[in-house]
């Protein structure tokens, strides 16, 4: 098997680190003997993305958010496209917005997204800033548990972000808030799904400590091209310790 990944603006978008997400994807699919293809693409450069079965968008500034939303005008369109094809989307906390409606900055001012999820973003006065754990969705749980996946009922990570998101009709939460702040710090929501993609706050980088979370994204991409894949398991000892240490402090 092959899975094939791509990185959008890896230059632009990791603030906190969060390409470390798409080396934990690479690596966690190498070490089960799937090959693995990575691409970087950032501003101006031409992609097709069904050819891809992972894309991934990290966090960044205003400024660099605010090239990336002006590239997206062209890209937007055919992201959406192959988000409806089954190509697996997981956006961090900036690449998040980006992939919403719009987001409103404090001045007024709306910077257009994607519209890939049917959620806004409002600039707040105060960041929202510290660790976070969910409660991960029923049906996440129970698809982790077919494929394969250790099924952890939860996510942590860390939380550091002004934008206030809130979601539509037409999107569901990543997960439900348990300890933190999560899309607003109202309604206890935490991210977004749509189809196969994925918005959220949680940095870490997210799939560090949630190696569960990491192997789902993996076996959904597999499977737009292999139909059902049912993953091998890896020695997660480490991984779910550091989860589960996170998940005591907070507790």
């Amino acid at each position: 098997m092959r899975l094939k990944v791509c990185h959008l603006y890896p230059d632009l978008l990791n603030l906190y680190g969060d390409r470390g997400n798409v080396l934990i994807i690479c690596r966690r699919a190498e070490w089960r003997g799937i090959d693995v293809e990575l691409d970087r693409i950032s501003l101006g450069d031409r992609v097709n993305f069904t050819d891809y079965d992972f894309v991934f968008l990290g966090g960044g500034a205003d400024q660099e958010q605010g090239l990336v939303s002006r590239d997206l005008k062209e890209k937007g369109p055919l992201l959406r496209e192959a988000v409806e094809q089954g190509v697996v989307v997981l956006s961090i906390c900036g690449g998040y917005q980006l992939l919403g409606r719009y987001y409103r900055a404090r001045d007024g001012s709306l910077l257009p997204g994607v519209g890939l999820f049917d959620v806004h973003t409002e600039a707040g006065e105060k960041r929202l800033r510290g660790n976070i754990l969910l409660e991960v969705e029923p049906a996440l749980l129970k698809e982790m548990e077919q494929v394969g996946c250790r099924p952890l009922p939860t996510l942590v990570g860390f939380e550091n972000h002004s934008g206030r998101t809130f979601l539509g009709e037409g999107a569901s939460p990543l997960g439900r808030v348990l300890k933190g702040k999560g899309n607003n710090g109202k309604d206890r929501t935490e991210g977004a799904c749509y189809r196969n993609a994925f918005g959220t706050y949680l940095h870490g980088p997210l799939l560090s400590k949630n190696p569960h979370f990491a192997d789902l994204l993996i076996a959904r991409a597999l499977s737009r091209r292999y139909g059902e894949v049912r993953l091998e398991p890896l020695d997660d000892g480490l991984e779910i310790y550091a989860h589960d240490a996170v998940k005591k402090r907070l507790l």
